[in-house]
């Protein structure tokens, strides 16, 4: 099927472990070509050999969740040869992306001032720990350390408990979003100007920016946001987590006329008059005196049963472990569990990429095996011959990796 939306669009992507790779794993669903440069002195990208289920010894389930419908280039740009390599390539590609830290590709010169020279409209687009400017944009910076830098992990958990992190890398998966999104803006103004840019996006600013409304209460007002018990909103009431018969259940009245079904659906309607509990802006002072009551009424039910009563009527949801979240229906229905195809494994079961465009379908390529393209790449993009590879490859400036053969004559064409 054609017509993916960022057909067209060739990324060389400098990246490694998860953040980066997620990001350009999106925009390669959506239909870009990523070539991923990995480094033949360390066997590629770190993430290849990430515990617990390594399925080669150069590819890992890790890897497999990050890098689906990419291409691998083993390329030393440390080397001379290598460095006229990647430039050739730069001049046949939109963007040069990277999640290296701050200082890093100044030093390596991927940076727009440096390959301005090789290609005006190349985007060179940067995801670092702290960005590539201020006082810490030498140090290295992971998605742990931003939950609490920014401010998230004290106001995430229960009341008493210490601070908490998120259950998954947030900021390195936002990181990876945001960075996506400023490269995309990069490569439409330099198709619209013919001229490219820098993207500077950094792990601290992205967590920053999630603290959106809180951050705006405590700028303006002096607003200083706390834990709340049962992961409550921090000014709509009731929106929160209630036990039920058999376990929990998220009800979020996010509208009056929600509050005023859910009073209904409880058997209690007289809660939807009472003075104390009449509107948001008295719901929020009163916060204490309404909990109680409608948790004591959530216990009467099963989960199941509250939502078929609210499911249509009052905003709801179970709370799931893993793998009940997997398995369920609305999440199959959209076709987030994709199975790809896998040369050690078979198939792949995978996470599908969120964006949906109507009319067009995700590639569903594995994760590539280390250099498995290099032969590819180097005969399609630059024209090289196959006594050319083999020399680069004798000299070390390329590694085929698996699937390429052992001369450049061998090597597999790129799928699609």
């Amino acid at each position: 099927m054609t017509g993916r939306p960022l057909e067209g669009v060739r990324i060389l992507a400098v990246e490694q472990f998860g953040a980066g790779p997620y990001g350009t794993m999106a925009l390669a669903d959506l239909g870009a070509e990523v070539i991923k440069i990995e480094d033949p002195t360390t066997r590629g990208d770190v993430a290849r050999t990430v515990p617990p289920y390594r399925l080669t010894e150069t590819d890992s389930l890790y890897f497999q969740g990050l890098n689906r419908n990419k291409k691998s280039l083993v390329l030393d740009t440390r080397l001379p040869e290598g460095r006229e390599v990647f430039h050739r390539l730069v001049k046949v590609s939109d963007a040069v992306y990277n999640n290296l830290r701050g200082d890093v590709p100044r030093k390596i010169g991927i940076t727009y001032d440096t390959l301005k020279a090789v290609n005006p409209k190349i985007v060179c687009c940067s995801l670092t720990g702290f960005g590539m400017t201020g006082p810490r944009a030498a140090e290295p910076g992971y998605d742990y350390l931003m939950q609490g830098y920014a401010g998230l992990m004290s106001i995430t958990g229960e009341p008493d408990a210490p601070p908490a992190k998120f259950g998954v890398s947030v900021i390195d998966l936002c990181g990876g979003y945001v960075s996506a999104l400023g490269l995309c803006a990069g490569v439409i103004k330099a198709r619209a100007t013919g001229v490219g840019c820098d993207v500077d996006v950094s792990l601290l600013d992205t967590a920053l920016s999630l603290l959106n409304y809180l951050g705006v209460w405590h700028l303006n007002r002096g607003y200083m946001p706390t834990k709340l018990a049962d992961s409550a909103h921090a000014s709509l009431v009731p929106s929160q987590v209630f036990p039920t018969q058999d376990g929990h259940i998220i009800v979020m009245c996010f509208k009056e006329k929600f509050w005023q079904e859910l009073c209904e659906i409880l058997g209690a309607p007289e809660l939807a008059d009472d003075p104390r509990f009449k509107t948001f802006d008295v719901r929020l002072p009163n916060r204490q005196a309404l909990l109680p009551i409608l948790k004591d009424l959530m216990r009467k039910r099963t989960t199941a049963e509250w939502l078929d009563a609210l499911r249509g009527r009052v905003p709801c949801g179970p709370v799931y472990d893993v793998a009940q979240a997997l398995t369920d229906e609305q999440i199959l229905a959209r076709g987030m569990v994709l199975d790809v195809p896998h040369p050690a494994e078979g198939v792949v079961k995978q996470i599908a990429c969120p964006v949906q465009v109507p009319g067009t379908e995700h590639p569903r390529r594995p994760g590539p095996q280390y250099g498995e393209q290099t032969a590819a790449v180097l005969r399609e993009y630059l024209g090289m011959r196959d006594a050319e590879i083999d020399t680069l490859v004798a000299r070390g400036v390329v590694a085929l990796g698996n699937g390429n053969g052992s001369g450049a004559g061998q090597g597999v064409p790129v799928a699609d």
